[in-house]
């Protein structure tokens, strides 16, 4: 099979898809791989790195989408790049369907077959390829946080962690799964008064043992979550459905209930995020304010780290992309029903049930898919 791997092109993205050693291990099960000149720079992997493996490295886009049997990205496609995806092309990447009917619409007319790795499953009910970057932006969201409060900023001015005599902030993180346990991790470190609410007991149990008494535990529900709003110096959105659209859990009124200056973060943004006055913003342009809330809602925070990213992405992908290689898309997800559920669309036809209610597209099972 020819893997193709092109350059992120999505505003400061600087991941990339496929890792030199990732490159290695396809190329010596018999596979052949292209790369886009310079498609590996941003994360520290020169094009030498790529060639030194057998891979050819090749001078535009164009030319890997052309040959390519297999595209691996990072980043949904976008527009430009979704008019050089071909029919019965294989696309592997993050994709986050819900709330992009534009996205989604292409890839259909194009009859594309697309696996998200955000709905890729395991054996424990997990989304093995999207928890190294929930655990990325995780950890990342109470720093970019933190930069947001500051006063030149648009912040209140509250440092996370205080000073003798001064109290530390407050932070609110909804949603206590792999991105809201990293942040908390992160924002108790920094020395913050850390709340996490999440609709799952046992996951409170498991948290509040977890950071032995450093943090409180919050049943998530709409009382809870506007009773601690006015005391908030930060809130954390943390809050996923897989491959369907966030959940709404602050709206526009209860910013009302806000400190002047307090800030949003929305790690949910990529699936259309969890606060109603949300929209994705960029590393170059990350923050906005509304009603004197500072929201900070980057859609691809883990591309600021890109060397620790793209290592930790390729780890998790490498054994999906060898049985993808090896066994051609359709008999890898006969033999994995978990790199089946990241089956969102073939031949035209949407595969993924969420994606379908969020849009009002009907879609077909996945198991149907395996039969066109």
């Amino acid at each position: 099979m020819l893997i193709g791997c092109p350059k992120e092109i999505k505003s400061q993205e600087y991941r990339v898809g496929l890792t030199p050693r990732a490159a290695a291990e396809v190329i010596a099960r018999g596979h052949k791989v292209i790369v886009e000149t310079g498609a590996g720079t941003g994360s520290g992997f020169p094009d030498d790195d790529y060639t030194a493996t057998g891979a050819e490295v090749v001078a535009t886009a164009d030319e890997v989408f052309a040959r390519a049997d297999l595209i691996v990205k990072v980043k949904e496609p976008q527009a430009g790049e979704r008019k050089m995806l071909r029919d019965g092309q294989v696309l592997f990447t993050y994709l986050h369907l819900a709330p992009d009917p534009d996205q989604t619409r292409d890839l259909l007319a194009g009859g594309v077959t697309a696996i998200a790795y955000e709905t890729v499953t395991d054996g424990r009910g997990g989304l093995p390829l999207l928890a190294p970057m929930s655990e990325v932006a995780g950890r990342l969201a109470p720093q970019s946080g933190a930069w947001a409060l500051q006063k030149a900023n648009g912040g209140s001015g509250v440092l996370m962690g205080g000073v003798p005599g001064v109290r530390p902030a407050n932070v609110a993180i909804i949603g206590g799964g792999v991105v809201g346990a990293a942040a908390a991790r992160v924002a108790v470190g920094m020395g913050a008064n850390v709340t996490v609410l999440d609709r799952s007991v046992p996951r409170l149990s498991y948290l509040d043992d977890v950071f032995m008494g450093r943090l409180t535990t919050q049943y998530s529900d709409q009382v809870g979550v506007a009773e601690l709003l006015p005391r908030m110096d930060m809130v954390i959105g943390a809050v996923l459905i897989p491959g369907a659209a966030a959940p709404k859990l602050v709206s526009r009124e209860q910013l009302a209930l806000m400190k002047p200056g307090a800030v949003l973060v929305d790690v949910a943004i990529d699936q259309g995020g969890c606060f109603e006055t949300s929209r994705p913003t960029t590393h170059q342009d990350p923050i906005y304010e509304v009603d004197g809330i500072v929201h900070y809602c980057v859609a691809n925070m883990p591309g600021a780290v890109a060397r620790t990213s793209t290592i930790a992405l390729g780890n998790a992908t490498m054994p999906f992309l060898i049985a993808l290689a090896d066994n051609g898309w359709k008999q890898a997800c006969k033999d994995d029903p978990n790199l089946l559920n990241g089956l969102n669309t073939h031949a035209g036809h949407l595969t993924y049930a969420a994606v379908g209610e969020a849009l009002g597209i009907e879609a077909i099972t996945p198991q149907a898919a395996l039969t066109m």
